[in-house]
């Protein structure tokens, strides 16, 4: 597997160009790491742009609003926007729940590159480069939820042309799978009033957490973005729904508890791309029941495993044993993520396009 790895490394270092390998992140962003240190990839001379990681602002949310869309005196009013969402995400999540997981997914990795904008559903660009952000490597085959998001765009854009971006829709979507997921425990107040962006670059998803992690890469890329510590746990506790797969943590298995170490074995039966569920317990439900896997070593992730650590392990305490404090901090933590680097004008090069997948001409 360490080969496999190694090589899809260099070959996405060799595509992607400095720009893809600012400091020495190619080596370990969290999503990928080499059996070696490897010079030629990570050297830190002077063509390499040098990412800054210093605390960023909190995110402030200004310009947005709950109920945004209701007020009937607004150029913006469409009073069935959120509606319409929470419809094509109850109808997705019936059908198939492991599509919730992947609007909640979708969010966070949206928010998390360029900000709030719905840069991750793009596929054209205002520069016309193919090579956004779904094609990047934490996102390419592996994000779920476009097919919902289009739908609910389609109806809004029938009932209210022009009105409700993409960006919002994403946060409305991932609101209502974390409510249908939950049994209608977790009910976040998601303002809007997001634009969207029109530019989309696959070398920036760089900047994702990944499963490989520590928990200080952890801290310190969810600092960069003005999210602290906490929330970073509290958004965390998202992995007890969604699948992954098992090139992620085949090497973990001699540090898990014996009993589900043998049946993640027997599941991935040496195919690492055989994927399985992220909570083996509660599946199907967004529950606190991750933070006492993460207690039993009954987590997939090296990202998870180190929340039992000194310096976050009272927060995993916490809300893995006092009812509904992991709820109410999780719907705070998805309503400020839901806040990072927006767009609420369209000098700001924002629209609000007609179709998610691209740039309005």
């Amino acid at each position: 597997m360490a080969a496999k790895l190694a090589a899809l490394v260099v070959l996405v270092a060799f595509l992607a160009g400095p720009a893809a390998c600012e400091g020495a992140s190619i080596c370990f962003n969290g999503w990928l790491r080499l059996p070696t240190f490897n010079p030629w990839l990570c050297s830190r001379g002077s063509r390499m742009r040098s990412r800054s990681w210093q605390r960023g602002a909190s995110p402030s949310g200004l310009g947005l609003g709950h109920g945004y869309y209701d007020n009937r005196w607004s150029k913006s009013y469409c009073p069935r926007a959120e509606v319409i969402v929470r419809g094509a995400v109850k109808d997705a999540v019936a059908a198939y729940p492991g599509i919730g997981a992947g609007l909640i997914r979708l969010f966070f990795h949206d928010c998390f590159v360029r900000g709030c904008d719905a840069s991750v559903l793009l596929t054209t660009t205002n520069s016309n480069n193919s090579d956004t952000e779904r094609e990047g490597l934490p996102n390419k085959n592996s994000l779920r939820g476009f097919q919902v998001i289009d739908a609910a765009k389609a109806a809004i854009e029938a009932a209210c042309p022009g009105k409700v971006s993409c960006a919002d829709i994403v946060a409305f979507a991932a609101r209502d799978a974390s409510y249908f997921l939950s049994n209608r425990r977790i009910n976040i107040r998601m303002p809007g009033g997001r634009y969207d962006g029109r530019e989309s670059f696959a070398n920036e998803t760089d900047q994702l957490p990944g499963p490989f992690s520590t928990v200080t890469e952890l801290q310190t890329s969810f600092t960069a973005k003005g999210l602290t510590s906490d929330e970073m746990v509290t958004l965390s506790g998202a992995h007890t729904i969604g699948r992954a797969r098992c090139m992620f943590f085949s090497s973990r298995f001699s540090e898990m508890d014996p009993a589900f170490a043998a049946k993640l074995k027997a599941q991935c039966n040496g195919n690492d791309d055989t994927n399985v569920n992220q909570d083996d317990v509660t599946p199907y439900v967004l529950d606190k029941q991750y933070y006492r896997n993460v207690i039993d070593r009954r987590v997939l992730f090296t990202s998870d495993a180190v929340l039992n650590s000194i310096k976050t392990i009272t927060q995993v305490t916490e809300n893995a044993n006092i009812a509904g404090t992991w709820e109410r901090k999780f719907e705070r933590a998805m309503e400020n993520m839901g806040k990072i680097g927006i767009k609420t004008r369209a000098d700001q090069g924002a629209e609000i396009r007609k179709v998610c997948s691209r740039v309005n001409n």
